[in-house]
Protein backbone atom coordinates (compact mmCIF):
# COMPACT_ATOMS: atom_id res chain seq x y z
CA UNK A 1 0.00 0.00 0.00
CA UNK A 2 1.28 3.29 -0.67
CA UNK A 3 -0.28 6.49 0.98
CA UNK A 4 0.42 9.79 -0.56
CA UNK A 5 -0.57 12.70 2.13
CA UNK A 6 2.26 14.95 0.45
CA UNK A 7 -0.82 17.29 -0.66
CA UNK A 8 -4.96 17.13 -1.67
CA UNK A 9 -3.14 17.62 -5.19
CA UNK A 10 -2.21 14.07 -5.71
CA UNK A 11 -5.80 12.93 -6.37
CA UNK A 12 -6.65 11.03 -9.56
CA UNK A 13 -9.91 11.53 -11.66
CA UNK A 14 -12.91 8.85 -10.33
CA UNK A 15 -14.18 6.82 -12.65
CA UNK A 16 -17.13 9.76 -12.51
CA UNK A 17 -15.10 12.18 -13.01
CA UNK A 18 -13.66 10.95 -16.29
CA UNK A 19 -16.61 9.82 -17.86
CA UNK A 20 -17.71 13.78 -17.33
CA UNK A 21 -14.52 14.17 -19.00
CA UNK A 22 -14.90 12.11 -22.21
CA UNK A 23 -18.77 13.15 -22.75
CA UNK A 24 -18.06 17.01 -22.45
CA UNK A 25 -19.15 19.49 -25.26
CA UNK A 26 -16.53 21.73 -26.21
CA UNK A 27 -15.43 24.84 -28.54
CA UNK A 28 -12.54 27.13 -28.62
CA UNK A 29 -12.38 29.23 -25.23
CA UNK A 30 -10.46 32.04 -26.16
CA UNK A 31 -13.63 32.93 -28.55
CA UNK A 32 -15.85 32.11 -25.70
CA UNK A 33 -17.33 29.58 -28.08
CA UNK A 34 -16.36 26.54 -24.93
CA UNK A 35 -19.89 25.14 -23.82
CA UNK A 36 -18.40 23.24 -20.78
CA UNK A 37 -16.29 26.09 -19.21
CA UNK A 38 -19.30 28.86 -19.96
CA UNK A 39 -21.12 26.28 -17.77
CA UNK A 40 -18.15 26.43 -15.31
CA UNK A 41 -17.91 29.80 -15.23
CA UNK A 42 -21.32 30.81 -14.40
CA UNK A 43 -22.17 27.88 -12.47
CA UNK A 44 -19.29 29.41 -9.88
CA UNK A 45 -20.28 32.74 -10.67
CA UNK A 46 -23.96 32.09 -9.44
CA UNK A 47 -22.60 30.51 -6.59
CA UNK A 48 -21.12 32.99 -4.97
CA UNK A 49 -23.65 36.02 -5.90
CA UNK A 50 -20.97 37.51 -8.36
CA UNK A 51 -21.36 38.65 -11.86
CA UNK A 52 -18.72 36.46 -13.70
CA UNK A 53 -16.05 34.08 -13.22
CA UNK A 54 -12.71 32.81 -15.44
CA UNK A 55 -11.38 29.42 -15.80
CA UNK A 56 -7.55 29.28 -15.49
CA UNK A 57 -4.99 26.71 -15.39
CA UNK A 58 -3.76 26.95 -11.79
CA UNK A 59 -4.74 29.05 -8.48
CA UNK A 60 -1.37 30.98 -8.46
CA UNK A 61 -2.68 32.39 -12.63
CA UNK A 62 -6.11 33.33 -10.49
CA UNK A 63 -4.36 35.07 -7.72
CA UNK A 64 -1.97 37.21 -9.86
CA UNK A 65 -4.58 38.29 -12.58
CA UNK A 66 -6.45 39.32 -9.59
CA UNK A 67 -3.87 41.44 -8.17
CA UNK A 68 -2.67 42.48 -11.95
CA UNK A 69 -6.47 43.66 -12.15
CA UNK A 70 -6.50 45.77 -8.28
CA UNK A 71 -3.51 46.99 -8.60
CA UNK A 72 -1.07 49.70 -10.35
CA UNK A 73 2.53 49.33 -10.07
CA UNK A 74 3.94 51.53 -7.58
CA UNK A 75 1.21 50.33 -5.03
CA UNK A 76 1.17 47.96 -1.88
CA UNK A 77 -0.14 44.90 -1.19
CA UNK A 78 -1.38 44.12 2.51
CA UNK A 79 -1.15 39.82 3.28
CA UNK A 80 -0.17 38.06 5.97
CA UNK A 81 3.58 36.91 6.12
CA UNK A 82 2.54 33.07 5.76
CA UNK A 83 0.34 33.80 2.72
CA UNK A 84 0.74 31.40 -0.67
CA UNK A 85 0.56 34.74 -2.61
CA UNK A 86 4.10 36.16 -1.05
CA UNK A 87 5.70 32.36 -0.02
CA UNK A 88 5.00 30.14 -2.82
CA UNK A 89 4.06 32.23 -6.02
CA UNK A 90 7.62 33.04 -7.23
CA UNK A 91 7.67 36.28 -6.68
CA UNK A 92 4.80 37.35 -8.57
CA UNK A 93 3.61 40.33 -7.11
CA UNK A 94 6.70 41.89 -7.75
CA UNK A 95 7.23 40.63 -11.66
CA UNK A 96 3.46 41.08 -12.98
CA UNK A 97 1.98 43.78 -11.06
CA UNK A 98 5.16 45.80 -9.63
CA UNK A 99 3.97 46.18 -6.53
CA UNK A 100 5.23 45.75 -3.36
CA UNK A 101 4.17 43.94 0.23
CA UNK A 102 3.10 44.83 3.71
CA UNK A 103 3.41 41.36 5.66
CA UNK A 104 1.14 40.99 8.34
CA UNK A 105 1.62 39.24 11.62
CA UNK A 106 -0.88 36.86 12.99
CA UNK A 107 -1.56 33.57 14.82
CA UNK A 108 -1.41 30.89 11.96
CA UNK A 109 -2.15 32.96 9.62
CA UNK A 110 -5.05 34.51 10.67
CA UNK A 111 -5.16 38.78 11.20
CA UNK A 112 -7.70 41.61 11.74
CA UNK A 113 -9.32 44.84 11.28
CA UNK A 114 -6.51 46.35 13.47
CA UNK A 115 -3.65 44.92 11.22
CA UNK A 116 -5.19 46.55 8.33
CA UNK A 117 -5.65 49.98 9.67
CA UNK A 118 -2.33 50.14 11.29
CA UNK A 119 -0.77 49.43 7.87
CA UNK A 120 -2.48 51.93 5.52
CA UNK A 121 -0.28 54.03 4.10
CA UNK A 122 -1.06 58.08 4.64
CA UNK A 123 -1.81 59.90 1.18
CA UNK A 124 2.18 60.77 1.19
CA UNK A 125 4.80 60.93 -1.71
CA UNK A 126 7.63 58.73 0.71
CA UNK A 127 5.01 55.58 0.64
CA UNK A 128 3.37 53.50 -1.80
CA UNK A 129 -0.68 53.50 -2.22
CA UNK A 130 -2.16 50.59 -0.23
CA UNK A 131 -4.30 49.38 -2.55
CA UNK A 132 -5.37 45.79 -1.87
CA UNK A 133 -5.96 43.37 1.14
CA UNK A 134 -5.43 40.01 0.56
CA UNK A 135 -6.41 36.77 2.51
CA UNK A 136 -6.06 33.31 2.24
CA UNK A 137 -8.69 30.88 3.84
CA UNK A 138 -8.02 28.06 4.12
CA UNK A 139 -4.49 29.40 5.61
CA UNK A 140 -1.92 26.43 4.43
CA UNK A 141 1.20 27.52 6.26
CA UNK A 142 -1.05 27.73 9.17
CA UNK A 143 -2.28 24.36 9.13
CA UNK A 144 -5.21 24.24 7.27
CA UNK A 145 -6.92 27.60 9.44
CA UNK A 146 -9.96 29.33 8.78
CA UNK A 147 -11.26 32.98 9.01
CA UNK A 148 -13.40 33.47 11.20
CA UNK A 149 -16.68 35.01 9.47
CA UNK A 150 -17.43 38.13 12.39
CA UNK A 151 -13.28 38.85 11.52
CA UNK A 152 -14.14 38.74 7.61
CA UNK A 153 -16.97 41.10 7.55
CA UNK A 154 -14.66 43.55 9.57
CA UNK A 155 -12.00 43.71 7.36
CA UNK A 156 -14.79 44.24 4.48
CA UNK A 157 -16.02 46.88 5.76
CA UNK A 158 -12.97 48.96 6.69
CA UNK A 159 -11.48 47.99 3.07
CA UNK A 160 -14.60 49.82 1.80
CA UNK A 161 -14.29 52.38 3.98
CA UNK A 162 -10.75 52.67 2.81
CA UNK A 163 -11.48 52.50 -1.02
CA UNK A 164 -9.43 49.22 -0.96
CA UNK A 165 -10.00 45.89 -3.11
CA UNK A 166 -10.51 43.03 -0.86
CA UNK A 167 -9.16 39.33 -2.58
CA UNK A 168 -9.26 36.27 -1.24
CA UNK A 169 -6.80 33.12 -1.75
CA UNK A 170 -9.50 30.49 -1.51
CA UNK A 171 -7.76 27.68 -3.11
CA UNK A 172 -9.11 25.50 -0.07
CA UNK A 173 -12.05 27.38 0.75
CA UNK A 174 -14.46 24.85 0.45
CA UNK A 175 -12.66 22.79 3.06
CA UNK A 176 -13.83 26.29 5.41
CA UNK A 177 -17.48 26.11 4.43
CA UNK A 178 -18.05 22.83 4.74
CA UNK A 179 -16.53 23.05 8.23
CA UNK A 180 -18.37 25.86 9.70
CA UNK A 181 -21.46 25.65 7.65
CA UNK A 182 -21.35 29.22 5.65
CA UNK A 183 -22.31 29.62 2.48
CA UNK A 184 -20.52 30.24 -0.80
CA UNK A 185 -23.16 33.34 -1.14
CA UNK A 186 -22.18 34.56 2.37
CA UNK A 187 -18.81 34.75 1.61
CA UNK A 188 -19.20 36.42 -2.18
CA UNK A 189 -20.93 39.27 -0.56
CA UNK A 190 -17.36 40.29 1.45
CA UNK A 191 -14.87 40.05 -1.20
CA UNK A 192 -13.85 42.10 -4.78
CA UNK A 193 -12.42 38.71 -6.11
CA UNK A 194 -12.17 35.13 -5.18
CA UNK A 195 -9.86 32.91 -6.64
CA UNK A 196 -10.82 28.38 -5.84
CA UNK A 197 -8.73 26.02 -6.50
CA UNK A 198 -10.76 23.12 -8.35
CA UNK A 199 -7.54 20.32 -7.93
CA UNK A 200 -7.19 20.09 -4.61
CA UNK A 201 -10.14 19.34 -2.29
CA UNK A 202 -12.21 19.23 -5.06
CA UNK A 203 -10.37 16.59 -6.91
CA UNK A 204 -10.23 17.85 -10.21
CA UNK A 205 -6.75 17.19 -12.30
CA UNK A 206 -6.15 21.12 -13.29
CA UNK A 207 -7.98 24.30 -12.89
CA UNK A 208 -8.96 27.15 -10.61
CA UNK A 209 -11.77 30.02 -11.05
CA UNK A 210 -11.21 33.32 -10.67
CA UNK A 211 -14.64 35.28 -9.56
CA UNK A 212 -15.38 39.11 -9.39
CA UNK A 213 -17.81 41.11 -10.73
CA UNK A 214 -18.03 41.86 -14.75
CA UNK A 215 -15.58 44.69 -15.35
CA UNK A 216 -13.08 42.89 -12.93
CA UNK A 217 -13.26 39.65 -15.07
CA UNK A 218 -13.20 41.25 -18.79
CA UNK A 219 -9.87 43.17 -17.30
CA UNK A 220 -8.91 39.81 -15.77
CA UNK A 221 -9.46 37.96 -18.81
CA UNK A 222 -7.25 39.99 -20.86
CA UNK A 223 -4.42 39.83 -18.91
CA UNK A 224 -5.07 35.80 -18.16
CA UNK A 225 -4.13 36.21 -22.31
CA UNK A 226 -0.92 37.96 -21.87
CA UNK A 227 0.06 35.28 -19.37
CA UNK A 228 -0.21 32.76 -21.67
CA UNK A 229 -3.42 31.43 -19.61
CA UNK A 230 -5.86 31.12 -23.04
CA UNK A 231 -6.83 27.95 -23.46
CA UNK A 232 -8.51 26.22 -26.57
CA UNK A 233 -11.03 23.34 -25.73
CA UNK A 234 -10.47 23.25 -22.65
CA UNK A 235 -13.81 22.30 -21.70
CA UNK A 236 -12.52 18.53 -21.05
CA UNK A 237 -10.74 20.09 -17.93
CA UNK A 238 -13.96 22.50 -16.94
CA UNK A 239 -16.40 19.46 -17.07
CA UNK A 240 -13.97 17.96 -14.10
CA UNK A 241 -14.43 21.02 -12.36
CA UNK A 242 -18.38 20.72 -13.14
CA UNK A 243 -18.45 17.18 -11.76
CA UNK A 244 -16.37 18.59 -9.08
CA UNK A 245 -18.49 21.27 -7.87
CA UNK A 246 -21.68 19.02 -7.81
CA UNK A 247 -20.21 16.03 -5.81
CA UNK A 248 -17.67 16.39 -4.16
CA UNK A 249 -17.95 19.49 -1.88
CA UNK A 250 -20.02 18.17 1.10
CA UNK A 251 -17.24 14.79 1.20
CA UNK A 252 -14.59 17.05 2.35
CA UNK A 253 -15.96 16.27 6.17
CA UNK A 254 -14.40 13.33 5.35
CA UNK A 255 -11.18 14.34 5.16
CA UNK A 256 -11.18 16.22 8.05
CA UNK A 257 -12.23 13.80 10.18
CA UNK A 258 -9.38 11.54 9.23
CA UNK A 259 -7.20 14.58 9.84
CA UNK A 260 -8.17 14.79 13.32
CA UNK A 261 -7.55 11.17 13.85
CA UNK A 262 -3.62 11.81 12.26
CA UNK A 263 -3.54 14.26 14.84
CA UNK A 264 -4.41 12.95 17.86
CA UNK A 265 -1.95 9.68 16.92
CA UNK A 266 0.78 12.24 16.22
CA UNK A 267 0.61 14.11 19.46
CA UNK A 268 1.55 10.51 21.34
CA UNK A 269 4.69 9.88 19.60
CA UNK A 270 7.59 10.46 21.50
CA UNK A 271 9.78 12.53 18.80
CA UNK A 272 6.77 14.72 18.01
CA UNK A 273 7.11 17.97 19.71
CA UNK A 274 3.59 19.69 18.76
CA UNK A 275 0.72 19.49 16.72
CA UNK A 276 -0.82 22.66 15.19
CA UNK A 277 -4.38 22.72 15.95
CA UNK A 278 -6.56 21.05 13.03
CA UNK A 279 -9.54 22.65 11.54
CA UNK A 280 -9.53 21.32 8.30
CA UNK A 281 -7.46 18.70 6.10
CA UNK A 282 -4.31 19.66 6.43
CA UNK A 283 -1.97 18.25 9.17
CA UNK A 284 0.72 20.45 10.79
CA UNK A 285 3.06 18.64 13.15
CA UNK A 286 6.77 19.55 14.82
CA UNK A 287 9.40 17.26 15.52
CA UNK A 288 12.23 16.89 17.89
CA UNK A 289 15.29 19.03 16.12
CA UNK A 290 17.61 16.59 17.62
CA UNK A 291 16.00 13.65 15.38
CA UNK A 292 14.69 16.43 12.51
CA UNK A 293 11.91 16.40 9.73
CA UNK A 294 14.23 14.81 7.33
CA UNK A 295 14.55 11.67 9.43
CA UNK A 296 11.31 11.20 9.86
CA UNK A 297 10.34 11.40 5.92
CA UNK A 298 12.70 9.04 5.45
CA UNK A 299 11.42 6.57 8.17
CA UNK A 300 7.70 7.31 6.99
CA UNK A 301 8.86 6.44 2.96
CA UNK A 302 10.34 3.01 4.04
CA UNK A 303 6.67 2.36 4.98
CA UNK A 304 5.57 3.95 1.80
CA UNK A 305 3.82 6.71 3.39
CA UNK A 306 4.66 10.56 1.67
CA UNK A 307 4.80 13.69 3.25
CA UNK A 308 6.60 17.05 2.90
CA UNK A 309 9.16 18.88 5.23
CA UNK A 310 7.11 22.10 5.26
CA UNK A 311 9.95 24.23 7.56
CA UNK A 312 12.59 23.69 9.45
CA UNK A 313 11.59 20.33 12.07
CA UNK A 314 8.39 20.80 10.39
CA UNK A 315 5.91 18.19 8.72
CA UNK A 316 2.85 18.33 6.75
CA UNK A 317 0.33 15.87 5.83
CA UNK A 318 -2.79 16.85 3.49
CA UNK A 319 -6.22 14.11 3.66
CA UNK A 320 -7.72 14.51 0.21
CA UNK A 321 -10.52 12.05 -1.51
CA UNK A 322 -8.20 9.26 -2.55
CA UNK A 323 -7.03 8.65 1.05
CA UNK A 324 -9.24 6.18 2.52
CA UNK A 325 -10.09 5.00 5.70
CA UNK A 326 -7.55 1.98 5.20
CA UNK A 327 -4.93 4.10 4.47
CA UNK A 328 -5.75 6.05 7.43
CA UNK A 329 -5.74 2.81 9.71
CA UNK A 330 -2.53 1.47 8.09
CA UNK A 331 -0.80 5.23 8.66
CA UNK A 332 -1.88 4.88 12.35
CA UNK A 333 -0.52 1.27 12.77
CA UNK A 334 3.30 2.56 11.26
CA UNK A 335 3.09 6.08 13.48
CA UNK A 336 2.10 3.50 16.62
CA UNK A 337 5.00 1.65 16.15
CA UNK A 338 7.76 4.31 15.53
CA UNK A 339 9.37 5.60 18.62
Amino acid sequence: MIVDLRSDTVTKPSKEMLEAMFTAQVGDDVYGEDPAINELEQMAAIMFGKEAALFAPSGIMTNQLAIKVHTVPGDEVICHRLSHIYNYEGGGIAFHSGSSVRLIEGNNGIFGVNDILNNINPDDVHYPVTSLVSVENTVNKGGGAIFPFSVLQQMSNVCKDHSLKFHVDGARIFNALVETGETPLQHGQLFDSISICLSKGLGAPVGSLLIGDKQFIHRARHFRRMFGGGMRQAGFLAAAGIYALKNNVQRMKEDHQRARSLAEALKFLPFVTSVYKVETNIVLFVVDEKIGEKAILKRLAEKNIKAVAFGKNIIRMVTHLDFTDDMLQYTLDVLKLMK
